[in-house]
């Protein structure tokens, strides 16, 4: 790998970092993107989650006294989420990093807009439905180690308060990533490559955790959430579009009418975000969906 490849993940991860550390989320979803453009996922999973495993924990530790509380209705999407980890995990030695690519980007664009158009589908039946949810997620995250936006939607359409979202979340989170840790280092998916990364990415997370606490607490977190998450559907568009060409499905022109079809629709999205925004709250819970979960 380049020293301008190397130079780009350092400062993704340096970016992302910061988001995650001031909204509770996002390192894998906002760096995924970007490096997958200059490295594969076999070599960059298994990278992203042992600083993951880190970053959950913590996430854990923090909202510890709650965890026993919510920590039963979580129980239905670990049922599913475990086993998808751990098959998501032995998909990547074999499925080809085009694909991983391409589905990657398919299943993250419409997550990202439906958070950003704050749309919300209730599931009555949580409990049974929450099982193959989790076995999804499980999938991507063993993959990719990419969960927040699926979560984060599952959570808010639910209704959860603002401090359950944060421990559901944390919750699901810690287990994904010490499995797909424990997966991928039985697989032995853990490479030369993957720990060249590391000095790489962990600076980042270093610098930029501490200071998304710091930034988060002197500017608007609904308008810092809702730009993130444009520049979210941007980064995974153009992914999308560069992935699509790749594989030959349309012509580039054609592919990357996805990315003019993605700013058209996100230029909504957000002008009448900022026209309601004046009427409504400052919103205080993780995650980067616009609908915040019910107090």
């Amino acid at each position: 790998m380049t020293l301008a490849a190397l130079m780009l993940m350092a400062f993704t991860s340096l970016g992302a970092a910061t988001v995650c550390g001031a909204l509770g989320y996002g390192y894998s979803s906002l760096s995924v993107p970007v490096a997958l453009f200059v490295t594969t996922a076999r070599i960059l999973s298994p990278a992203l989650v042992m600083i993951e495993v880190v970053i959950n924990l913590y996430a854990l530790y923090l909202n510890r006294k709650a965890a026993p509380r919510v920590f039963p209705r979580v129980i239905p999407l670990l049922v599913g989420l475990v086993p998808g980890v751990l098959l998501g995990a032995a998909l990547l030695t074999y499925v080809e990093s085009a694909h991983v690519k391409l589905g990657t980007f398919t299943v993250l664009l419409p997550l990202i807009l439906l958070q950003a158009a704050g749309v919300r589908w209730p599931i009555r039946r949580e409990r049974t439905a929450a099982v193959p949810l989790g076995a999804g997620v499980g999938v991507l995250y063993g993959l990719t180690t990419i969960s927040g936006p699926p979560l984060a939607l599952f959570w808010n359409n639910q209704g959860l308060s603002k401090d359950d979202f944060k421990v559901g979340l944390a919750i699901a989170r810690t287990v994904e990533s010490v499995f797909a840790l424990a997966a991928y280092a039985y697989l032995g998916t853990i490479t030369a490559g993957s720990i060249d990364l590391l000095p790489w990415l962990v600076p980042g997370v270093l610098v930029g955790m501490p200071l998304g606490h710091w930034l988060i607490r002197r500017i608007n977190s609904e308008t810092f959430r809702r730009v993130c998450m444009s520049f979210d559907a941007y980064l995974v568009a153009l992914g999308l579009s560069s992935a699509v060409a790749a594989a030959g499905i349309v012509p580039a022109a054609v592919a990357y009418q996805l990315l003019a079809i993605t700013a058209v629709v996100d230029t909504i999205l957000l002008v009448t975000f900022f026209k309601r925004r004046p009427l409504e709250p400052a919103a205080s819970g993780f995650g980067l969906a616009i609908a915040e979960p019910n107090s």
